[in-house]
This record gives structure tokens, sequence and C-alpha cells, in this order.
């Protein structure tokens, strides 16, 4: 039986490399998912998505719909499994444009493991930072000391032993 030649064999040992890479990446970036059914989704999401439904009803009889994005799957405390986000962003209501979001932002809601919690925001994404997974939101600049339109961002990392996000305000010199 013939020896493979090494160009051979360090071609498929990159292509392994490779393909590995590609899989840690596609688990780490955010996700749109799409639940067809509302019933599909975790019972901490789906209870904010029948509020949702139940306040655009109440308004005028208006109709709601989850649209694409309001559903993400990305990995927001590092250990390679898919977490869940819902963001309200993507909620619309037929009869109040600005039900569910408004100058502050929309709420996300995020969900890791059983461990629930919500932040209203413009914006998030999760970036890696030395060994943590980084929660980045665009938040309201009166978070920040300053008015609507003052840049302000926080950052949030997940502790696994408590099961809670951390972060702090910077102190600056």
């Amino acid at each position: 039986m013939p020896r493979p030649d090494t160009a051979s064999c360090v071609s498929f040992g990159i292509g392994r490399i490779l393909a590995a890479a590609l899989l840690a990446t596609i688990t780490a970036l955010p996700v749109p998912a799409f639940a067809s059914e509302i019933s599909e989704l975790p019972e901490k999401l789906r209870e904010k998505v029948v509020q949702a439904q139940q306040a655009c009803s109440d308004f005028e009889d208006g109709q709601f719909s989850l649209e694409w994005g309001a559903v993400t799957r990305v990995d927001l405390d590092g250990d390679l499994r898919s977490d869940w986000v819902l963001n309200e962003m993507f909620f619309t209501c037929s009869s109040a444009v600005s039900l569910y979001c408004g100058t502050g932002g929309c709420m996300s809601h995020f969900l890791v493991g059983d461990e629930f919690a919500s932040l209203l925001n413009r914006g998030w994404d999760v970036v890696d930072l030395g060994p943590n997974r980084v929660l980045l939101t665009d938040v309201h600049g009166s978070q920040c000391g300053g008015i609507n339109p003052t840049p302000c961002v926080t950052a949030s990392t997940w502790d696994k032993e408590t099961a809670q996000w951390r972060s702090t305000t910077a102190e600056w010199e």
C-alpha cells in the first residue's frame, strides 16, 4: 500500500484545522433564529412574547408580529453552546409603532442556561477579550452622565460561578 506524500498529509491537517476554526467561529457569532412557533421558545422568552402580544392587542386591537432577528442564538458565556437572546427591536404592533422601543432603545432579554436578564439598549454585540466573552451594549447617554445622543457603551461578562452578569464603571483619571 503506497504511503501518502508529505504534501497530502499537511494539506489534510490544515483542512481539519480550518474546519475546526470555522466551527468555533460559527458557534461564537450571533445567528438570527426564527421560531416558527412561539411555543418553540424557552419559557422565559415565550412569556415576554406573550406579554408583548397582549400589550399590542390591548392597544386598539393591534396585530403583533415577531420579525426576523427577534430571536438570536449566540454563545454569551464562553461554553461554546448557543444561548438565547430575544430582541424587542424586532417586535412590531400594527396599532402602535413605538410600543416596544423608545429614545433609550429597546429591551433585549438574555437567557444563559436558566438565568434570565434584560437590558434596555440600542444594539449589542459579543466579543472575546482574553478568556472572557464580553457583551457590549450601546445604551442611552444618561447612563454615562450625558443626554440621549451622548455616546455610551456598557461591557458585561458572564460570571459562571455566580450565574450573573458583571460589569463596572471605569474610573478614568
